[in-house]
């Protein structure tokens, strides 16, 4: 039996609150996404079956491709249509059977998107019946994509559910937001909110300097459990945030925590420094979209769980802690708006994580790539990294999993 892929893209609406995610699916040993004969319909499966839906996507909409297989044999249905937004790709060639089952999945309550649309003339058959444009912001010149929102302008209309959607997608800096939003798209897809929306060199907010304060205190070899109370006695609202993590994450095995002298007596140092370090990133990306919270959390518990895999590896051995830190620390200069190279600079981390990060040789390069590469759904750098790594590629599917949990208690 084939290990089984689905990587997760977000989805914003015009206020950066998260509207969906695509999921997109691969096999074990498919070195790229292919629309082969059972893609979408795996996926379909998969999504209800292996991994749940509520899994996957928690409260938000599903982005699922279907192919001519998948449509023709009405695999879509076996989702709720309140739950997802199917996408018809841009292979099929919209004949009058594409249509009619279309015009059937409308009826039953689903809502339609063209993928990867370019405004080709073959799609105005279809445009009645779909609710989403999505645009390929790194496939059409800004021409094109001002010409596609000027042709929909009159269908545009953000209050009314009917109404057509503009969603630009691979949208992968704030530019690129900025010139969709005043081209009235009114939804995004990309990673535009991991990277820092301005380069200045303004001052630190006071809060989140007290977090920066924590994380190089927590990063420090000598460290000091009075120096962190110290800190934290003077932002309540640090310590309310500390406490409910660990009680949502240990009062089941261990009890509830009521104070930080409890917190540190029963979790140990190592353990009080990670969950120090996960509040310090958390509270610093309050003023941000919180799919970047997520962002963080998921890649720092991936790097751990892929930690423990790679200590039984070739792979020279790994400090979780340091794997843990880097992915906490990868989306740090979109949480300060600074080069990463500027923020690292005051942190007292190990050079291989500041490497790893600052895109230079380092042992843990290949972690981080991977780590980026499942993001992505970029299925040929992660299988070169896995092989680099000596990692059997079913156990990044189980980290990839335990992270995903993870990360949801915040």
């Amino acid at each position: 039996m084939l290990e089984k892929f689905i990587a997760r893209q977000p989805i914003f609406d015009d206020k950066l609150k998260l509207f969906g995610y695509e999921l997109l699916f691969r096999a074990a040993g498919e070195n790229v996404f292919r629309p082969y004969k059972e893609a979408s319909g795996s996926l379909i499966v998969d999504s209800t079956t292996l991994f749940g839906l509520q899994t996957l996507t928690g409260h938000a909409k599903a982005f699922i491709n279907l192919d001519l297989l998948a449509l023709q044999r009405g695999t879509a249905r076996l989702l709720p249509p309140d739950q997802v937004i199917v996408e018809i790709l841009e292979s099929i060639t919209p004949t009058q059977e594409v249509v009619q089952l279309c015009a059937e999945l409308c009826n039953e309550g689903y809502t339609l998107a063209l993928d990867d649309y370019v405004g080709h003339s073959k799609w105005e058959p279809l445009l009645p019946l779909v609710k989403f444009l999505k645009v390929d912001f790194r496939g059409c010149d800004p021409p094109t994509r001002a010409a596609i929102a000027n042709r929909h302008r009159n269908r545009l209309d953000p209050a009314n559910a009917g109404g057509m959607r503009l969603l630009a997608e691979k949208v992968e800096s704030n530019e690129d937001l900025l010139e969709a939003r005043s081209l009235g798209y009114t939804f995004f897809q990309g990673f535009f909110f991991c990277k820092p929306t301005t380069l200045s060199t303004r001052e630190i907010p006071g809060n989140k300097l007290n977090c920066l304060r924590l994380l190089q205190l927590v990063a420090s070899p000598d460290f000091s459990y009075d120096a962190v109370e110290q800190i934290l006695k003077g932002d309540p609202a640090l310590v309310y945030k500390l406490l409910r993590y660990l009680n949502s994450w240990l009062v089941a095995v261990r009890g509830e925590i009521h104070s930080i002298r409890e917190a540190i007596a029963l979790l140990g140092e190592k353990e009080f420094r990670r969950w120090i370090s996960v509040l310090a990133v958390v509270a610093m990306a309050s003023d941000k979209p919180h799919e970047l919270i997520r962002t963080a959390l998921t890649r720092a518990f991936f790097c751990e769980a892929l930690a423990r895999t790679l200590a039984g590896s070739s792979f020279v051995s790994p400090q979780s802690s340091d794997l843990f830190l880097m992915g906490l620390l990868s989306v740090t200069d979109a949480i300060l708006d600074r080069p990463m190279e500027q923020v690292l600079a005051s942190l007292p981390i190990a050079p291989e994580v500041r490497d790893a990060l600052c895109g230079k040789p380092s042992p843990y390069r290949d972690v981080y790539d991977l780590l980026i590469a499942r993001e992505r759904a970029d299925w040929p750098t992660l299988s070169a990294a896995s092989t680099r790594l000596n990692i059997d590629e079913s156990a990044i599917a189980d980290c990839e999993s335990k992270a995903r949990e993870a990360a949801s208690i915040c």
